[in-house]
């Protein structure tokens, strides 16, 4: 295992140079780099990395959420609040009725087969966007009208709402005994007891770093302990209490940096430079699992139904910006932020497949929705990652002299952090 971490570490690290110098965001070679040598295509990955690769993405996503969180201005999400709570679900309905209207008639699948990869296609990926929104954050690139503030935030709260109705789906197709009214309740309850729980624990860790001030790296291990068991706590409470782990996470590096931004910032540095190895880790691993094969099961047809649907989802983009302050550029920059799809795709992708297995149903079905799954992944996340950056480069203006968000304050602060660290 520590012969394939080396080499996913070394050849990730000099496609990125590669891919940065012909203006491609490094990520997008990461991804290349994980098909290529996972398991489906050279199978040069140890299988012991393979078999940890669910917990070492997980590690990845919180260390990018933990940065999201940092760099959540209150002052921003005020602005942007209401396009924010929209864009958490219109764009994702769109699709995901556009799936279930297009599957029938385009893979052979029933009506309530075609809801359930409509469900799973219709998350957007963090783990793509979130990233490349930081980035734009840190340059004050959009800071004036709040967008890459507004695209992070609602891709986060895209995937509960996406993960809720997949679950619903699949419950009923395989006959399982299901409450769609506390299911759909638990949509709200997720957000906001992930929320409130993230901001309890923030306001807690904050005064307990005042009172014992230790230093910088240890207040990061104890937040990343901290996220990782709420999100096992999660897994345990599923069947009985809703509650979005991730979101805490978030809330976490929100609150403390609305209560001690000192403090925020020399967190936000060192996961800054943790970010550089957890990047390699959450792509390599997220390409690792695209099987090409059965992505190309699906052929021209799958294809078709994954454009048509992100059409779809791009007018319910568009409608949600609808009486904003966005110019069209600005708008346009908005749908193309959500279009790649990668994290939910690949963490449950083949899950329909295996419940089928389970009811002792048909399998066809499970395996084209994992191919669908699969086949996304490869035409969305590379594509969107490019797109995302070469549109946001060219729209999105620097904020003007004299701006007040709290944001340079805040990149004043992390640069002084970075010389004292």
């Amino acid at each position: 295992m520590a012969v394939s971490l080396a080499e996913i570490i070394i050849i990730s690290l000099l496609v990125d140079w590669a891919f940065r110098k012909i203006k491609v965001p490094g990520l997008v070679g990461m991804l290349f780099v994980g098909i290529i040598l996972g398991p489906y295509a050279l199978g040069w990955l140890s299988p012991d990395l393979m078999k940890i690769s669910a917990d070492l993405r997980l590690i990845a996503l919180i260390v990018i959420l933990l940065r999201a969180g940092f760099e959540l201005s209150l002052q921003t999400l005020r602005r942007v609040g209401r396009m924010v709570i929209l864009l958490s679900f219109v764009p994702a309905v769109f699709e995901g009725i556009a799936v279930t209207l297009l599957g029938p008639h385009f893979l052979n699948l029933t009506y309530m087969e075609s809801a359930i990869l409509g469900a799973i296609l219709a998350a957007v990926s963090p783990a793509v966007v979130v990233p490349l929104m930081i980035h734009f954050i840190e340059r004050r690139m959009g800071a004036e009208k709040g967008i890459p503030t507004l695209v992070l935030a609602a891709s986060s709260i895209d995937d509960v709402f996406v993960i809720v109705i997949y679950s619903v789906l699949v419950g009923m197709y395989t006959g399982q005994k299901v409450s769609i009214a506390w299911k759909f309740a638990g949509i709200p309850i997720s957000i906001l007891l992930g929320i409130g729980i993230g901001l309890l624990i923030g306001i807690g860790l904050y005064k307990l770093f005042e009172k014992y001030n230790p230093r910088a790296t240890k207040r990061l291990l104890v937040i990343l302990g901290i996220s990782i068991l709420l999100v096992r706590i999660e897994h345990l409470l599923e069947e009985t209490v809703p509650f979005a782990a991730l979101l805490a996470v978030m809330a976490i590096g929100f609150i403390i940096l609305e209560k001690r931004e000192h403090f925020a910032h020399e967190l936000s540095a060192k996961l800054a430079r943790l970010w550089v190895f957890a990047e390699i880790l959450l792509f390599t691993m997220v390409g690792a699992q695209v099987n090409i094969k059965v992505a190309l099961h699906t052929g021209l047809a799958g294809a078709a139904v994954i454009g048509l649907a992100l059409i779809a989802r791009s007018i319910g983009t568009y409608i949600c910006l609808i009486g904003s302050n966005l110019t069209l550029s600005e708008r346009i920059f908005v749908v193309i932020s959500y279009i790649p799809k990668a994290t939910v795709q690949a963490a449950i992708g083949a899950a329909p497949l295996a419940a089928m297995q389970l009811a002792g149903m048909d399998t066809k079905p499970g395996e084209i929705i994992l191919a669908m799954a699969v086949l996304s992944i490869l035409l969305t996340a590379p594509v969107g990652a490019w797109a995302i950056s070469l549109t946001g480069n060219r729209v999105l203006k620097p904020a003007p002299e004299g701006f007040d968000d709290s944001l340079q304050a805040a990149l004043e602060s992390e640069a002084e952090a970075e010389e004292l660290l």
